[in-house]
């Protein structure tokens, strides 16, 4: 028996091929589970609905700009008429203003940073709110994504730092508001990897040819990496664990100087 067999779990964040929540996707595909993706504009949705019709799961593709309340209402309402309940969540959502990754951080415009709060950090506590009760009566797993940028000063994550530092409190305190409803808030922060919105980051092909050297395995973190990890997490493999933060990044966080 796969480990995801029966578990209907929704995807947010799939931009393309090379996206982070393209591989969990596959991964959790591959375990038995029933997908939905979603997509933030008629731009995204050429992309998303070829990539979830390819796993067939084209039926389950849903508009959802986190930025909005009311389409948020609107998703989870379809969503819970279509499968009645939901057992887990991905949140591969993430977004900052390309100039105040380009700008020293002490420039960082006061639009900018509600921009990168509000679409990287806040929108795991919109969703959190709308997705418990369809996973109240069997409990669920949420799953977002962060960086080490959350806690040490990285070259030019500037504003994404504060809103991936924001976004793993969201998560320890998720995890302690939800665990009445059995659903366990867990994060992976992953090294860098070859992603379109990672590409927005500043000399950001140095940065994995840095990673690599100084990594102590030795070499850049995958999608599969990162979907491994996300299997664990949204199995009942951590039916005991939340509010944890977990590197997938080749032990690269443990190093100092």
């Amino acid at each position: 028996m796969a480990l995801l067999d029966g578990k209907k779990i929704l995807i947010l964040g799939v931009a393309n091929e090379q996206s982070i929540a393209w591989g969990i996707a596959q991964a959790l595909q591959r375990e038995g589970a029933t997908l939905g993706f979603t997509y933030m504009n008629e731009a995204l949705e050429k992309r998303v609905r070829p990539l979830a019709e390819s796993l067939g799961c084209g039926e389950h593709v849903f508009r959802c700009d986190v930025q909005s309340d009311a389409e948020i209402t609107a998703m989870f309402e379809e969503l819970g008429n279509r499968w009645g309940s939901l057992d887990g969540l991905v949140h591969a959502v993430a977004f900052a203003d390309k100039k105040d990754l380009q700008n020293r951080f002490s420039s960082t415009s006061r639009a900018g940073f509600q921009l990168a709060m509000d679409v990287s950090a806040y929108s795991l506590i919109a969703l959190a709110g709308k997705a418990e009760p369809l996973m109240r009566e069997k409990g669920g797993a949420i799953l977002t994504l962060s960086y080490l940028g959350a806690e040490r000063v990285v070259s030019n994550y500037n504003v994404m730092g504060a809103a991936k530092a924001a976004l793993e409190s969201n998560v320890r305190y998720l995890a302690a508001d939800l665990g009445q409803s059995n659903i366990r808030v867990n994060a992976i922060s992953a090294g860098p990897i070859k992603t379109l919105a990672a590409y927005g980051i500043p000399h950001f092909k140095e940065l994995l040819s840095q990673f690599a050297a100084r990594a102590p395995l030795r070499r850049n973190v995958t999608q599969e990496d990162v979907a491994a990890a996300a299997l664990f997490y949204l199995s009942n493999m951590s039916a005991a664990i939340t509010g944890e933060v977990t590197y997938v990044d080749c032990g690269f966080n443990i190093l100092g100087l």
